[in-house]
């Protein structure tokens, strides 16, 4: 058994690794660098943190997903793992205490957004630290060309002057030829190099229905269906009455969104994962990180907008290997909806100037000042008060973060957290002299561990069912000890932000560059109807289709989605015309064939190869010579 294999093995309770994990570790543990495509459920993680405890030093590891960062930190920490985060929401006290373990405490992962990379107060820590790996998660927000980039990411490669001799570690589940390409550019990899699990799901149906009453079909689904399930929206107005129209029918269902309280989310999201809910409707932000094996079948009401966004959706069914559904409504409303967020996602230049100029006034930020300012923002009110619509504000700011403005952070979602300020000997005097106060510092010391040397996140609602207290009279008890200079305590908060990326300048000098409005909307515009084309389409396989547009040519037909088990306009099933027709076309290549002999060369029913044949002739795809005979239209075909 590889060190590898005996760190899975006792920390994860598994004896082998999955399909690509263990070249993956190999690979960096070669030090080179490193692009890992593995579908969601893969186990991405596991590769660098088994790497990350196999040797010395920490193991830095960037990602977008606040809640990820979270619940990985967690469970490393449930481990006995040593494990710190930084994001955006911490104090700077806590940044400081963090960065100074990181340090010192032999600590051996620190999870960081990427908005992080750019301070320099963070890189005068970090290269005091002594990094065994950088990884990189969901690395395709690297690329201009992904379907979810984020400019924060670009300050990745300036790692790279700081640690030149330490390997780097990307990691995605999705992503096209182009992108994979541009991901080991901007990440100045030494050297090209790819591990690539395949993205094909022999387990998983992939079912595309035209249904002008999308909630009918819905309901005689999931009745008719067995095991839990997804249901992805794309509004939260729509999750809770989706949910509402399950539940009224007798289906145990929730709903989930970003914008609901992170102890909500909590309480939804575990009823899911431990079966007392059967089905959860969702906007997209359901899912990331979440690993539940036993998922029958996801189902998008409303067509994404991407083919990336669904096939990592999707892939959230049948992670046990067992079969498993993804179904995907679609109708004509949705082009019409798909076509004009195209346009709602580009609002005009001098829209996205007056949106600058509004957010300054709003802020109270000067010309000439607030490079760095960070504000709570909350993007109703302001679009009330300037009498913006919210989708313009939205996608306005969002081209302004891109070309490097401002940043806007969506529910920064914080739980509460404490950190004791006095030594141990100090604290046993003052719980001497008042017996609640050493009650309840005894419940905190029971409950919690670390509380004197890191900010350890805390549940009000845990601390009073133990102490058959009210939430009210903790969170008071809190508030004291934090008033005298006892603890620091950071209640629970959930605020969007905007970051001043830059000094505030005149509205007129906002400019939107070609590479991140015209060309990026030219991509967005392909994306769209790549999922249209995908929806609309029923003349080929659709998990062929999906993997061709990850760059997978040449897959055989899965047999099992609608367009195979359906019929071809020849007359026989389509996965049966796809396999037929290859033959046909392949054998052609060499030399003309009468169409008996083709029929004894291909091992197939004398009926599917005439009517195969025939389609394949009457559609120009081959041709008949002077001699009668059959021939392939081109050499390359």
């Amino acid at each position: 058994m590889s060190k590898y294999q005996q760190i899975l093995k006792q920390y994860w309770g598994y004896s082998e690794f999955r399909p690509l994990q263990e070249e993956v570790i190999l690979s960096i543990a070669n030090q080179k660098d490193t692009l890992a495509l593995m579908p969601t459920g893969g186990g991405k993680s596991i590769t660098f943190q088994v790497y990350g405890l196999s040797t010395d030093g920490i193991c830095l590891v960037v990602t977008p997903l606040i809640a990820l960062i979270k619940d990985q930190v967690e469970n490393l920490r449930a481990k006995n793992i040593k494990a710190l985060s930084i994001y955006s929401g911490m104090s700077a006290r806590e940044i400081d205490i963090t960065l100074n373990n990181a340090i010192y405490g032999d600590y051996k992962f620190l999870y960081v957004s990427p908005e992080r990379l750019a301070s320099d107060k963070f890189r005068d820590f970090l290269i005091r630290m002594k990094l065994n790996l950088i990884a990189v998660d969901e690395a395709h927000c690297i690329s201009q060309w992904g379907y979810d980039f984020r400019p924060s990411y670009l300050a990745i490669s300036e790692l790279r002057a700081l640690f030149p001799a330490i390997p780097i570690l990307a990691l995605t589940a999705t992503a096209t030829q182009n992108v994979v390409e541009d991901i080991q550019d901007k990440l100045l990899f030494k050297a090209k190099n790819v591990l690539q699990k395949s993205f094909q799901r022999e387990n998983l149906t992939y079912l595309v229905r035209d249904k002008e009453d999308k909630n009918g079909y819905l309901l005689e689904t999931i009745k008719k269906a067995k095991g839990t399930g997804i249901v992805y929206v794309r509004s939260r107005k729509k999750t809770r009455e989706v949910a509402q129209i399950l539940l009224a029918e007798g289906i145990s269902a929730d709903y989930y969104h970003a914008g609901l309280a992170s102890e909500i989310r909590s309480e939804k999201q575990d009823n899911w994962m431990n079966g007392k809910s059967r089905v959860i409707v969702s906007t997209n932000a359901f899912g990331m990180g979440i690993d539940k094996p036993d998922v029958r079948f996801v189902i998008h009401l409303d067509l994404p907008d991407s083919l990336e966004a669904y096939f990592q959706e999707a892939g959230r069914a049948g992670r046990d290997e067992k079969k498993a559904v993804a179904v995907l409504l679609y109708n004509n409303s949705d082009k019409r909806r798909l076509h004009k967020l195209v346009t709602d996602c580009f609002p005009e230049q001098k829209n996205i100037q007056s949106i600058y100029q509004a957010l300054g006034n709003y802020l109270m930020v000067a010309i000439g000042s607030g490079k760095g300012a960070i504000f709570s923002f909350r993007i109703e009110d302001f679009s009330k008060k300037f009498k913006f619509q919210i989708s313009s504000v939205y996608h306005s700011l969002k081209l302004l973060e891109r070309q490097g403005y401002v940043s806007y952070v969506e529910n920064v979602d914080s739980r509460s957290r404490i950190l004791f300020t006095i030594k141990r000997d100090d604290l046993y005097k003052i719980q001497l002299n008042s017996n609640e106060i050493d009650q309840f510092i005894k419940l905190i010391l029971r409950s919690y561990t670390g509380v004197f040397n890191d900010f350890t996140y805390i549940d009000e609602t845990l601390l009073a069912r133990r102490s058959n207290a009210s939430g009210e009279q903790i969170y008071e008890q809190l508030k004291f000890l934090a008033q005298q200079k006892i603890i620091e305590y950071i209640p629970a908060k959930k605020v969007p932000m905007v970051i001043f990326e830059t000094e505030r300048i005149e509205h007129s000098r906002i400019h939107i560059s070609q590479e991140n409005y015209i060309h990026r909307k030219v991509k967005y515009q392909h994306q769209v109807d790549s999922v249209l084309s995908y929806a609309s389409k029923d003349d080929q396989c659709r998990s062929v289709v999906l993997l061709a547009y990850f760059g997978q040519s040449n897959s055989e037909p899965c047999g099992t989605c609608d367009v195979c088990t359906g019929d071809h306009k020849s007359g026989i099933k389509v996965s049966d015309f796809e396999r037929i027709s290859k033959k046909v076309v392949l054998l052609l290549q060499d030399q003309p064939y009468p169409i008996e002999k083709i029929i004894y060369a291909l091992n197939e029913t004398e009926v599917n190869v005439t009517k195969v044949s025939r389609w394949l002739l009457d559609n120009g795809k081959i041709k008949a010579n002077s001699e009668g005979k059959l021939t392939a239209e081109t050499k390359t075909q």
